[in-house]
């Protein structure tokens, strides 16, 4: 296991922590780093009005698809910070949206769900699995299972008669959306998820299907040389001309599945491509001279143009950067470097609200920017707990991975 060196020491019990306020962050201090995350957890959950024996949906301006993001941090903040006093609300919330096929396409959403949004469950899912969550309902199938029917209802939907393959951004023709747009992040998903159960299986089937995804990703210059992760293109040029914007989520994503891929090969190959995707997600670092190493949403965030889902984005940036350094440890310096710098930062910016620690979204302003909402508050959270990524036990695999009925 791979330590961040700023966290070598053991965590505390979580239960002689008490919540403290971000501006007080220290992140070379475990204990202190714990004391914020629960601040910060609280903070994201108050956005989420669900119980530990009801699910419900996050309030509008927020989609179903955050709500699947908000539970894959939780579950992070359960693992790394060690706190499980959310874990049977989580349980709850993710067993009821696994839908009559138990793969997380939801007859509510007919419509409206796309490819990306069922991915993002998926990464919620896959780490219910690989950490033996418990799931202490009987009559639905192990997290693994589902999240083997997750991948078997995005990959069903590959598509050849245009660009070549991929799968499209929505699922629906009915979407306004349109089904003319493949994706980053719908393909990128589908890409992790195959190298994380590669892992978790020993399947050669999910290695042959990472190996296709990527390769088709970069055929049509999806993921240039540099590392840069453009959003997509259109089936009606047949991806020939690749929509130039970059986000920060599509970089992890890929990043994440490189690296798990990595582990899973040995194959230097993978190694490289990590490295590469590093070169991009530097991009999304150092806004100016005097912001060095400190992230933010360049697609949109210095001029005030992020809507509500970008405002999220930098959270699984971080989440994935993070995970990343437990397989290739050789980039483990640069995030430190770089996520380090933007956790101090990211805990300076929430310092609004009634008791001062509410996040905003700029965390290069040297403050808190007025900015609020559950984005802000999982960008946060999840650059401040993955400081403990080193701490924490690495994902299960094979014979290690159980389904676990009870809670402790």
């Amino acid at each position: 296991m791979i330590f961040l060196k700023s966290v070598r020491p053991a965590i505390a019990a979580v239960g002689l922590i008490t919540a403290g306020p971000p501006k007080d962050l220290n992140i070379t201090d475990p204990t202190s780093i714990q004391s914020v995350a629960k601040t910060l957890a609280a903070g994201t959950m108050e956005y989420y009005h669900g119980t530990e024996t009801q699910f419900v949906d996050l309030e509008q301006p927020y989609y179903w698809w955050e709500c699947g993001a908000m539970m894959g941090a939780m579950l992070d903040y359960s693992h790394y910070v060690g706190d499980k006093s959310y874990d049977k609300l989580i349980s709850t919330a993710l067993l009821a949206q696994v839908g009559p096929k138990f793969d997380y396409m939801l007859p509510s959403h007919f419509g409206q769900e796309g490819n990306d949004d069922q991915a993002f469950w998926g990464f919620a899912v896959m780490s219910a699995a690989e950490r033996n969550f418990p799931q202490p309902n009987t009559s639905i199938p192990g997290w693994l299972e589902m999240a083997e029917n997750i991948f078997n209802s995005i990959s069903g939907r590959w598509n050849t008669t245009a660009c070549g393959g991929g799968v499209a951004w929505q699922i629906f023709p009915s979407n306004p959306n349109t089904m003319d747009y493949k994706n980053t992040v719908s393909n990128g998903g589908l890409f992790q998820i195959a190298a994380r159960l590669a892992r978790a299986t020993g399947n050669q089937t999910y290695v042959d299907w990472a190996n296709k995804i990527w390769d088709w990703t970069e055929s049509v210059k999806f993921i240039d040389e540099q590392g840069i992760v453009l959003d997509g293109g259109s089936s009606r040029e047949n991806c020939a001309t690749p929509n130039g914007v970059s986000f920060s989520y599509s970089t992890g994503i890929y990043l994440y599945g490189a690296a798990v891929m990595a582990d899973v090969t040995k194959d230097a190959k993978w190694t490289t491509r990590v490295n590469t995707l590093m070169g991009g997600a530097k991009t999304f670092f150092t806004p100016f001279e005097n912001a060095t190493n400190i992230m933010y949403e360049h697609a949109c965030e210095q001029h005030d143009v992020c809507n509500v889902d970008m405002r999220s984005f930098k959270g699984y940036l971080s989440r994935f950067m993070y995970a990343s350094t437990l397989y290739v440890p050789e980039i483990l310096p640069t995030v430190n470097e770089l996520l380090g710098t933007s956790a101090k930062h990211a805990a300076q910016a929430c310092t609004g609200g009634v008791n001062g620690t509410t996040c905003g979204q700029k965390w290069y302003v040297g403050g808190f920017d007025g900015t609020v909402g559950l984005g802000e508050e999982m960008c946060a959270l999840e650059t401040i707990q993955g400081l403990l990524v080193g701490s924490s036990k690495p994902p299960l695999k094979g014979d290690d991975i159980k389904t676990v009925r009870t809670f402790a």
